[in-house]
């Protein structure tokens, strides 16, 4: 052992492993703290992380909800749609039926105008025609004093007759 007292070696050896007993303690609390400090900050970067993905998953939630929405409002915008143009189209049915109806109503009356003045021209021209025949006749048969008041009163008769 005393060789070893006397070697310069051994004193270097002992005084390393002093030494590094003496920077262990500080050594080890800083390498410590720091892979402390280092996993604190992985854990609050892993929460940051799931609090990240919650509000990504609550937005897309909220985004699919506002789909599903848009799109129950689209397919009722269409239906009201759908709705209006076939209520458009009957009323437009509806309408031309009747603007027919109120044309062929037209057509008709126009034509019984015309009937009705046809049967009138018919007896006006009845009449005068069997006005000249009885003056005619009356006029190679009968006197002026007779034919005068057969024609007043064939004249007085026609009138009430026509009305």
């Amino acid at each position: 052992m005393d060789a070893y007292i006397n070697d310069p070696a051994f004193w270097v050896a002992i005084a390393f492993f002093i030494a590094i007993g003496i920077a262990w303690k500080p050594a080890s609390k800083m390498i410590v703290g720091g892979l402390d400090a280092r996993s604190q900050k992985i854990a609050d970067e892993l929460d940051h992380a799931r609090q990240l993905r919650e509000e990504a998953q609550e937005l897309l939630a909220s985004y699919e909800r506002k789909q599903r929405e848009a799109e129950k409002e689209a397919e009722g915008i269409v239906a009201h749609a759908r709705e209006e143009a076939e209520r458009l189209s009957r009323r437009a049915a509806e309408e031309l039926e009747h603007q027919v109806s109120r044309r062929r109503q037209l057509a008709l009356d126009r034509i019984g105008q015309a009937e009705s003045d046809a049967v009138r021209e018919v007896r006006s021209a009845a009449v005068e025609l069997a006005l000249k025949a009885t003056r005619k006749l009356l006029d190679d048969k009968i006197g002026e004093a007779e034919q005068a008041k057969l024609v007043e009163d064939a004249i007085s008769e026609i009138g009430k007759r026509l009305h």
